[in-house]
């Protein structure tokens, strides 16, 4: 069976969950993970992606990501491919270093937030890696030591977390340590790494009783949430496809892309895709790579061979484009004399 698309929008809440092939080491040394940090600390600033929690372990990493204004998978296809070539050159090693995939779960942020933030940050103590709560407060190598205010990481929203538990930062912490430390008794929860009906509801017991008192529920793997925002999550996500859908099948490629930004920028379509950094250039550039990338559906590697840039190019240069279509009120869909 066909893997399904991943399911993303502005603001969408996901729980990465990273793992190394056949479930090897990734870090090897501290010096691999400050290498790894070092790159969320260039990416998530640079794509606006909030980071609520995170933790690496030796052979795989979790991340609490809110995505801003590129896909959280371009994000992760940038940290991921950028991260491995670096280790096996380090390493003299071949290969893939993580798993073909990593799994992503969109989910319900009221419902789901601090429990995630929860249960990534407890991740070294259920692991044995630390021994007690007081040696998890200055672990370095998760979230949880800089919501402690013992280790920084200016990249990781820690405010955000603070207002779930009270508007002044002592009592956010201490707040939010209590809670922490009341989760050590749940152990592994399973209900929170992945998505599907079973793990949103709370179980077989939960479903047989909706199904005896006649409540139809919706589930999906790649969404963790009640039945209601399943459903809305996955009508956004049809209606994007129907749009990309509907380009398509109205003649819209790469070359009427490059036609239309063209034309909306009053230049020559040879200028549109011209190799150089002359201020008009990059400006059409930028906006055909946000229409191609995320109106289209093109991916940035597919992008980048078309223009001949590369792919973390097609990324900086898409998230340029959407802030100029939406200062200069351009549009590719909608404009009957260009789509109908």
């Amino acid at each position: 069976m066909a893997r399904k698309a991943r399911i993303d929008a502005p603001g969408a809440l996901h729980h990465i969950i990273v793992r190394g092939i056949e479930r090897k080491k990734i870090f090897r040394s501290d010096y691999d993970r400050k290498n790894f940090l070092n790159r969320l600390n260039n990416l998530i600033p640079e794509t606006q992606t909030e980071c609520f929690a995170w933790v690496l372990m030796p052979n795989h990493v979790h991340l609490l990501l809110k995505t801003g204004l590129i896909p959280v998978s371009v994000l992760m296809s940038r940290l991921l491919t950028g991260y491995a070539v670096w280790f096996n050159k380090k390493y003299s090693r071949h290969g893939q270093l993580f798993q073909n995939r990593y799994k992503s779960i969109l989910c319900q942020e009221d419902i789901y937030l601090k429990e995630l933030v929860r249960y990534i940050h407890l991740n070294p103590l259920r692991a044995g890696l630390v021994e007690d709560m007081k040696s998890l407060d200055k672990y370095k190598w998760c979230g949880h030591s800089v919501l402690m205010n013992k280790a920084s990481e200016e990249w990781q929203n820690i405010d955000y977390v603070y207002k779930l538990f009270s508007g002044k930062k002592r009592l956010a912490i201490k707040g939010y340590r209590a809670f922490i430390a009341k989760g050590i008794s749940a152990g592994k929860r399973s209900d929170l790494t992945g998505g599907g009906l079973l793990r949103s509801i709370g179980g077989w017991s939960v479903l047989k009783d909706f199904r005896k008192a006649g409540i139809r529920v919706k589930g999906d793997e790649r969404i963790l949430g009640d039945s209601d925002f399943v459903e809305n999550v996955l009508k956004a996500a049809e209606e994007e496809f129907e749009q990309k859908y509907e380009l398509r099948a109205k003649g819209y490629d790469f070359n009427r892309v490059v036609q239309r930004v063209a034309e909306v920028m009053g230049m020559e379509i040879e200028q549109v895709t011209a190799f150089g950094k002359s201020p008009p250039t990059v400006k059409a550039r930028s906006l055909l790579c946000f229409w191609a990338h995320r109106k289209l559906g093109m991916t940035t590697i597919e992008i980048g061979k078309k223009l001949n840039i590369c792919q973390s190019a097609v990324s900086r240069s898409s998230i340029r484009g959407e802030k100029i279509e939406k200062e200069n009120r351009f549009e590719l869909i909608g404009l009957k004399r260009i789509i109908s």
